[in-house]
């Protein structure tokens, strides 16, 4: 699951837009070629409302938001929407294109189970949480601590299947390059393959 963070003194997390690999992909990423864009439908012009219903530190939400969708960012740990909050509060007061940016991401906190309902969303993205595999590589200590914060999503079916039931236009799940289907959901309508991860699309409708 990819997350925007910074960690200090080992053991503290911080939520960065404004420098960092999150900075330097403002500035310098790929724009709508990249995966996520393609996966939630940024084709041409198109600027699609999308509900980021796990939204971790921010990242994804942030790249979208910077190629013009309107984000909705819901996130049920308390630490970690506090730590959202508060990046999101620092890179609105750098103010610039940054600002312009955080101006169309809006956070709530709460159980993404619980809001989809209300929020209407054309697009919802899906990137849950997942166990370390026993045969990867040692995690990177950032992704360590998030864990440590939020734990593993062990009720991420039944979100893919409110997401399912919620969407308008499309779900889009970020889920490991080479890990097997969801159980227990049907296929997607097509697959965008990333470097680690893919984006398994259903188009709703």
């Amino acid at each position: 699951m990819t997350r925007n963070m910074t960690s200090i003194n080992d053991d503290e997390l911080i939520c960065d837009f404004t420098g960092g690999a999150v900075g330097h992909r403002f500035k310098f990423g790929g724009g709508r070629g990249q995966a996520l864009p393609k996966a939630i439908g940024m084709k041409g012009g198109a600027m699609p409302t999308v509900v980021d219903a796990t939204a971790g530190l921010g990242r994804d939400s942030f790249l979208m938001a910077s190629l013009g969708a309107t984000v909705t960012l819901i996130e049920r740990s308390g630490e970690m929407h506090k730590l959202l909050a508060e990046g999101m509060a620092r890179a609105s007061a750098a103010g610039g294109e940054v600002a312009d940016v955080i101006a169309r991401m809006t956070l709530l906190q709460g159980d993404a189970k619980d809001l989809l309902s209300s929020l209407n969303a054309e697009v919802i993205l899906v990137d849950p949480m997942h166990p370390p595999r026993k045969n990867s590589a040692l995690v990177k200590k950032e992704m360590r601590l998030i864990r440590d914060i939020v734990g593993v999503d062990e009720d991420s079916i039944e979100l893919m299947r409110v997401a399912l039931a919620c969407a308008s236009k499309r779900v889009v799940l970020k889920w490991p390059q080479r890990a097997d289907a969801m159980d227990g959901i049907r296929p997607p309508s097509h697959q965008i393959p990333g470097k680690s991860t893919r984006y398994d699309v259903w188009m709703i409708g």
